[in-house]
């Protein structure tokens, strides 16, 4: 299972969605949705794009989980 970091290195970084999302060139409801779902499947382009606006390679975005499942909520 594959957990996107993105909203804690953001958040480390002083970004919120909004200001993420013009750095980024991503659409806000793209950006919102991440945020609220660390396991959405995302494309290799806007996954990108986000790390160069964060100034961070794309594998520390990216979190390897054991298992196959999504934790529950």
């Amino acid at each position: 299972m594959i957990r996107l970091r993105i909203k804690e290195i953001a958040e480390a970084k002083g970004f919120n969605q909004s200001s993420l999302s013009r750095a980024a060139d991503v659409h806000f409801t793209t950006i919102k949705r991440i945020y609220r779902d660390p396991y959405k499947e995302i494309t290799t382009t806007t996954l990108d794009k986000v790390a160069r606006a964060l100034g961070v390679s794309v594998c520390d975005l990216i979190e390897e989980l054991p298992g196959d499942t999504k934790p529950q909520s």
